[in-house]
């Protein structure tokens, strides 16, 4: 195409206003910053800032009638380019000086349609780079950081934020039927919001014309959360007719300036609807009380992935982590008077088109009283776990019978939104409470080997010291297998998305399933029926960061997780909980022991962790003295390619050099996890159970796999450094053990080495070791 007749085309289709939402975002982020000159703003704002400018800009770009119809210098279209860039430039790998140009022409009052099509297609000329080659042994042991996975943290928001972010991945919007799949169940909804908003736009002072009555123009934070609180209240009087019988009792809360109480760190909500009807200004809310959480912005522009929607994240993920029977969560953003509807599940988070409530008051109307009215299933809670009189119980078939287990306690839930998100308790079956069991739910990708034919298969070869199986099945909600995509989603499909795009998919996760139609969530029985395999187990406050993926090759890149149940013939307590030093060391040898014997029976763990060993020290429970729990990660050693780890394998803190490095992971790697488990314990105990936060050591929880392996190889590599660390770190009461552990570290890293050949007589010496120093 000739120079003139690609100008003729450019005039004929001026952009126009096309980039006003566009220049919003780049004032709102300049103010945020206190930045002046655009130029400068550019060049001084931070990646991820550029980076949503960028997206912001080309999503802008590639709308425009004339994206269809402009060729590019490179062949094909210009809108082909603009698909292409919004996928690079979400990538940690793209260089942003080639966007920047294109981003300084853009909001320069005097640049010409012209100027800003030739830097769109200059920005594209240079070709996204290639993804990076993955060696063979990294699709054995590759790793995803999780928040579950923090081991004795602080958890500060800047170092949460920054693994959250990777933990959700993309989050989708703009799914079409996203109100029907969730608020769809609710009853009288439709008639009950009609006839409500018809009653907010009658009378001289109507609540409703041409948007709502009180609305701050300026959208204030404070303001807009007075008016919410105000206008929500009305609502409730103005339904009280028409709401269900079944209607649950639930009111709004607006508190931002006061911390939600329940969380490791301080952590304040600004809005949400909680379970406690009587709660007002004042009250003291903790996140077990937080049903619907939502998130208030004042600029319209901050409707994006790095502010509004990760604040939302964060709340999501402490409701989930206080609330032991919650499946998913529904919340809600508010940026200006834009508003969206959001589910945060085991796969992420994915939300509905957004709205401007003073356009739509119909629709505003109808999501609150939704949020007031919707079931406890509706609202995320597990159907299949039955509280009556105080007691929970859930049933099982087990030998063609229907058994009733009693919870009788929580265990231990992984603080995390997307992944296994294991959840243990102790129970006991109702006609047997002296007997203890442990029941485990967790939410495994559906191409992985179920952990209960693990546990199975090693409790029928004799193996010793493993945490022995009881019972497994997939859980059943709805009348039909709970899934996240088909069940819990109602079959939305993320393609469908209004920032859906295949290669941000395919960077997130390296999982993938076939897709179900979308159904909707119909109702019916719930509960537990398969009854096939997997096993449970306990685990303290930070679980592990790998997730587990496929085994089976897939036929599509859409990710899947289902609800597995687990129950156990063995209960204990977490290794570092111990009574007495002597009591450590005689537990982690017969983990050992039990790890030898998952070997011999050809079964790797490839999770040794604090949390996955365990020690039983009441004479009248016959579990065993002391045992591994937690096949999640295990593999059968005979098999051949992928493990269906998506993501290196095991707890971060406990992870072996090589494994951090990315290694094909052998019973090496595991028996150096028991060394930085007695290593980990010395540093944060100052006796049974007395955890501490440790700052040197805190930021192995968040550092990058590569920098962990070198900070510990600096840790073990020299002897006289090693002994001089202990001393200062090893708390009082574990001082005694720096022998111990010193040679220990001698036989797992010989002449301060990674070992280089498996040695299976390294299981003898560790145990001889332990055996020793209980003697001394």
């Amino acid at each position: 195409m000739s120079d003139q007749i690609r100008s003729s085309l450019i005039s004929e289709h001026p952009i126009g206003d096309g980039l006003k939402g566009f220049r919003a975002t780049f004032t709102s982020i300049c103010e945020g910053a206190d930045l002046r000159s655009p130029d400068e703003a550019i060049d001084r704002l931070k990646r991820e800032d550029v980076q949503d400018l960028a997206s912001s800009l080309l999503t802008a770009l590639q709308i425009l009638p004339i994206a269809r119809l402009l060729p590019s210098n490179s062949g094909g279209i210009v809108r082909s380019n603009l698909l292409r860039l919004i996928s690079a430039v979400a990538s940690n790998d793209f260089d942003l000086e080639r966007i920047k140009p294109l981003l300084k022409i853009s909001i320069a009052d005097a640049s010409t349609d012209e100027q800003i099509w030739n830097l769109v297609d200059a920005a594209a000329a240079e070709s996204t780079p290639p993804p990076r080659t993955i060696a063979s042994s990294l699709q054995q042991t590759p790793w995803l950081h999780k928040t579950s996975s923090f081991a004795n943290s602080s958890e500060y928001r800047q170092d949460v934020d920054r693994v959250l972010k990777s933990e959700l991945g993309p989050l989708y919007v703009g799914l079409p039927h996203f109100r029907s799949t969730f608020f769809g169940g609710v009853s009288g909804l439709q008639s009950a919001s009609n006839a409500v908003f018809q009653r907010c736009t009658e009378g001289s002072n109507a609540a409703f014309a041409d948007g709502w009555k009180g609305w701050p123009n300026n959208a204030n934070q404070e303001d807009v959360l007075s008016w919410f609180a105000d206008l929500s209240e009305k609502l409730v009087t103005f339904s009280a007719d028409y709401a269900p019988v079944s209607a649950h009792l639930r009111r709004p809360l607006a508190q931002p300036n006061k911390p939600v109480q329940g969380s490791t760190a301080e952590r304040k909500l600004d809005i949400g609807f909680v379970s406690d009807t009587s709660a007002g200004k004042d009250t003291r809310c903790q996140w077990s009380q937080i049903l619907v959480p939502g998130e208030l912005k004042s600029n319209p522009a901050a409707d994006t992935a790095s502010k509004a929607w990760l604040d939302l994240g964060r709340y999501a993920r402490e409701v989930l982590a206080a609330q032991d029977t919650r499946r998913f969560v529904l919340g809600f953003t508010i940026c200006g008077s834009f508003m969206r509807i959001w589910a945060f599940d085991r796969l992420g988070g994915v939300a509905s088109e957004r709205f401007d409530i003073n356009e739509d008051g119909l629709q505003f109307v109808s999501t609150i009283l939704g949020f007031l009215w919707m079931s406890e299933e509706d609202c995320g809670f597990d159907p299949t776990i039955i509280t009556k009189d105080g007691q929970r119980t859930i049933e099982i078939e087990q030998n063609g019978q229907t058994e009733c287990l009693v919870l009788e306690r929580l265990m231990t839930r992984a603080p995390c939104i997307a992944g296994r998100a294991t959840t243990c308790w102790k129970a006991h079956r109702k006609e047997d409470p002296g007997i203890p069991l442990v029941v485990k739910d967790s939410w495994q990708y559906t191409e992985r080997d179920e952990e209960g034919e693990l546990l199975k298969e090693a409790s029928e070869r004799g193996v010793v010291n493993v945490a022995r199986y009881y019972h497994h099945a997939t859980v059943r909600a709805r009348g039909k297998t709970d899934d996240v995509r088909d069940n819990v989603r109602g079959g939305l499909d993320i393609r469908t998305a209004s920032n859906y795009r295949p290669e941000q998919l395919s960077l997130s996760t390296g999982t993938s399933a076939t897709v179900a139609p979308r159904k909707g969530r119909s109702s019916g029985r719930s509960g537990v029926k398969r009854s096939s395999s997997q096993t449970g187990t306990s685990l303290p406050p930070s679980k592990r960061s790998c997730s587990a993926s496929p085994t089976k090759a897939p036929s599509n890149p859409l990710p899947n997780r289902v609800h597995r149940r687990v129950v156990l013939r063995d209960y204990g307590k977490p290794i570092y909980q111990a009574s007495t030093r002597l009591a450590l060391l005689a537990a982690l040898e017969g983990c050992i022991a039990g790890h030898q014997s998952l070997q011999r029976a050809g079964i790797l763990h490839r999770d040794i962790s604090v949390n996955n060993l365990m020690i039983n020290e009441d004479k009248k429970n016959p579990s065993w003295p002391s045992f591994l729990i937690d096949l999640d990660l295990a593999i059968r050693e005979e098999r051949d390619g992928a493990s269906g780890a998506n993501g290196k394998t095991g707890t971060r803190a406990f992870m072996a050099i090589g494994s951090l490095l990315g290694e094909k992971h052998s019973f090496m790697h595991d028996l150096e996890s028991f060394f930085w488990v007695i290593f980990w314990i010395c540093i944060h105990y100052e006796g049974p159970g007395n955890g501490r936060v440790v700052a040197r050591f805190d930021k192995w929880n968040f550092v990058d796999t590569e920098d962990l392996a070198f900070l510990k190889t600096g840790q073990i590599s020299e002897e006289a450094d090693f002994v001089r660390s202990a001393n200062e770190y090893f708390t009082e009461y574990y001082q005694p053990l720096i022998p111990c552990v010193n040679t220990l570290r001698k036989v797992v890293f010989p002449d301060g080495r990674r070992w280089a050949k498996e040695d299976i007589g390294l299981y003898g010496r560790m145990k001889e070791i332990l055996r020793s120093a209980q003697e001394d």
